[in-house]
């Protein structure tokens, strides 16, 4: 569904095809009486307020991991291989890194 929600808007999103930037979207889904999944929204500009022990621990990783995969391919941290943070092209994968490739 968010893959497909992409396709859809793919030559609205970054149309200058800036370098080195990076965004994060947020989706809402809601399950129905039949356990079907169905799309609410999709936000440019998600809450990150930690306002649970669950956001507690999941908003920190989103955060984290999406520096991971942006920021640190420019600013490689100490003691690292740059290819290792290649998205898609190097030859180690972060473990903790939990985002998917979709689009």
């Amino acid at each position: 569904m968010i893959r497909d929600s992409f396709k859809a808007v793919e030559s609205k999103i970054d149309p200058e095809k800036r370098l080195n930037t990076f965004e994060i979207f947020g989706y809402d889904f809601m399950i129905d009486d039949q356990y079907q999944l169905k799309i609410i929204e999709a936000n440019t500009n998600p809450c990150l307020e930690v306002c649970c022990p669950l956001l507690a621990r999941i908003i920190p990783n989103l955060v984290d991991s999406a520096f991971k995969i942006a920021v640190d391919p420019l600013f490689p941290p100490p003691n690292t291989k740059k290819n290792v943070y290649a998205w898609g092209g190097g030859t180690e994968v972060l473990n903790d890194i939990k985002f998917e490739l979709i689009f």
